[in-house]
Formats: structure tokens, C-alpha cells, sequence
């Protein structure tokens, strides 16, 4: 199966999530990372506040493990229902990177090479929102070298267009630089967590630059109770 064909098969929802892949992955995550959720809003009842379906979870990026560490964060049932969106070049190269993206964590994938048109990129990820799908999503597009957050990407706000009732979701991770920084192969086993903040919406009439440095400072803001 070629890089293309799997990500093309994922938004017919031809290739479904491998069971024992999905479990392999969570007991290498709880034993290296704990994976640790932490809850800085909640709704009525005291249960955690993740607002309404779909759902866009939209977190810091600084190591190849803040996937992993926020999905094994989630509980089993959003787990089920939500999809990382991930880079095709990093997550597509490998046999085993892909069997990792596709069969256990169900990912997005978005091709950053140029090759598709810009206007199709985020084509994938609509279409799993639409399906009802929530997704896991790095605004930065890339992976900073520090703890301090880089700008936001229009990715966020075009989705957020899409579909203005998506409830977004910021999220803060500590210790995954620590346990795997930018150029790093192994992780080191850490505690690692994941602060969830509350939901938030785009407001009507609300454009790209304030959206988007509104969603940054949420979550920059989460960070700062560390």
C-alpha cells in the first residue's frame, strides 16, 4: 500500500483500527509516559468539560510523542471517536510509522509537501469531521524547540469555518519535550500530562488573526498554571 492509497483509503474508512495495534500502543504510553490527563474545566456533575461533538482537541507541539501522549490521555470513549491529525511525511514514511498512524491511532494524514493544492490540504480532515470524527490538531504545523508557543496556522480557523459549532479544545502537554526532544530517537520515560481547558467556539464575525491568537493564548494559559 503506497503512502497515497492509505491516506486515501482512511476518508473512505476503508482501513479500520487494528485492536492489539491500539492496545500495544496504550501500554507503551501509560509505561513510558504515564499519560496523565488533567482537567482544568468542568461541566455540570463534575464530570470533564469536552463541550459537543465533533470536537477539535488543539494542543502544543514540541515532540514526536504529544500525539501519543494526548490521545492516551483521552478517555476510551472520545478515544474511539477521534483521529490525530498528522504530517504525511513524518507518519507515512516508514512501514512501521504508518502501521502506527493507520491501524492504531486511525490518523489524518496532510500532506506538507506542496504537491497538493493548497486548497485540498485540509480536505481530509474536513471530511472526518463531517463524518462525525473528532480530531487531535498542532496549530503550530510544526514542532517548536522551546516551551514557549509559536504562531498559529490558518489551518484552525479554516476548519473552524467549515463547521462553526466544532467545539475546540485546548490542551496543554508538559514533560513531552523532556522525554523527547526535536532531534531526539528514544523517549525517555517520563510523566507526562495533558491539561485540558474549557471549550471554546468561533464567534460569529470573528476573524482569522483574533481567532487565532485568542486559541493560542488559551492555550499558552494552561501552560502557565505549571
Amino acid at each position: 500500500m503506497t503512502e497515497q492509497t492509505g491516506v486515501e483509503s482512511m476518508d473512505r474508512g476503508t482501513v479500520n483500527a487494528n485492536p492489539l495495534t491500539a492496545a500495544a500502543l496504550m501500554i507503551i504510553v501509560k509505561t513510558l509516559l504515564a499519560a496523565l490527563p488533567e482537567f482544568a474545566a468542568r461541566a455540570d456533575g463534575g464530570l470533564p468539560d469536552f463541550g459537543n461533538a465533533p470536537r477539535i482537541f488543539i494542543a502544543n507541539h514540541t515532540s514526536h510523542v504529544d500525539t501519543l501522549t494526548l490521545w492516551a490521555c483521552l478517555p476510551a470513549y472520545l478515544r474511539a471517536q477521534t483521529r490525530p491529525v498528522a504530517a504525511l511525511d513524518y507518519w507515512g514514511a516508514t512501514r512501521l510509522r504508518r502501521h502506527i498512524a493507520l491501524r492504531g491511532l486511525r490518523a489524518v494524514l496532510i500532506d506538507r509537501s506542496g504537491h497538493t493544492p493548497k486548497t485540498h490540504v485540509l480536505k481530509p480532515a474536513q471530511d472526518a469531521l463531517r463524518a462525525g470524527s473528532s480530531l487531535i490538531l498542532f496549530p503550530e504545523g510544526t514542532r517548536g524547540s522551546n516551551d514557549r508557543l509559536g504562531p498559529f496556522k490558518a489551518g484552525l480557523y479554516h476548519l473552524a469555518q467549515q463547521m462553526p459549532n466544532v467545539s475546540i479544545i485546548p490542551v496543554y502537554l508538559s514533560n513531552t519535550r523532556r522525554s523527547l526532544p526535536k532531534g531526539g530517537w528514544l523517549p525517555v520515560p517520563l510523566i507526562c500530562t495533558a491539561r485540558f481547558g474549557k471549550p471554546f467556539t468561533l464567534k460569529p464575525g470573528e476573524d482569522k488573526e483574533r481567532f487565532l491568537a485568542r486559541a493560542r493564548d488559551t492555550v499558552t494559559a494552561l501552560g502557565s498554571r505549571d
